[in-house]
This record gives C-alpha cells, sequence and structure tokens, in this order.
C-alpha cells in the first residue's frame, strides 16, 4: 500500500480496526472455550481413572465390571470436550 497515513480516510481507519478487533475478539473465544472445554474432562477422566483402579485393588475379581463402567464413563466425560470443540469452531468459522 502506497497511500500514506494522512491520505487514509478516518472511516476506513475504523472500518479496518474494528475488523481487526473482531477477528481477534473470535481467537480470544476460541481459545478460552477449548481451555475451559477440555480442563473439565481431563480432570473427570482422571478422577475417573484414579477411583477405578482403587477399586480394582480393593476387589479384583470385579475388575471387568469396573472397566466397563469406567470406558463408559471416560466416552460420557470425553464428549463434552468434543462439544467444546464443535463450539469452538462455530465460534471461528461462522
Amino acid at each position: 500500500m502506497n497511500a500514506k497515513i494522512s491520505d487514509i480516510r478516518h472511516s476506513e481507519l475504523i472500518i479496518y480496526y474494528t475488523h481487526m478487533d473482531v477477528a481477534a475478539m473470535r481467537l480470544l473465544a476460541t481459545a478460552i472455550v477449548m481451555g475451559l472445554g477440555t480442563i473439565g474432562p481431563a480432570i473427570a477422566i482422571g478422577m475417573l481413572a484414579g477411583k477405578a483402579l482403587e477399586a480394582i485393588g480393593r476387589n479384583p475379581e470385579a475388575s471387568g465390571k469396573i472397566q466397563t463402567a469406567m470406558i463408559l464413563a471416560i466416552a460420557f466425560a470425553e464428549a463434552v470436550a468434543i462439544y467444546a470443540l464443535v463450539v469452538a469452531l462455530i465460534i471461528k468459522f461462522v
């Protein structure tokens, strides 16, 4: 762009900077959604695995039932992270 700053109209600058602010806010919102949306499932999965290992340690005969319930619960917790990913993609691209 060969134009000087003094040659650019004030309204063009406002439009340019407003567009940049919207883009920056979208990126910030995407980062916040992914950050908060994955912290919860990560903590939940860690707690589920820890409690399942404790239960298997106390009652090794029930390890099959405990493991099945643990995997199912982890899948439900992971679904929350996938929902956060979908929301983040919608914010970023729509």
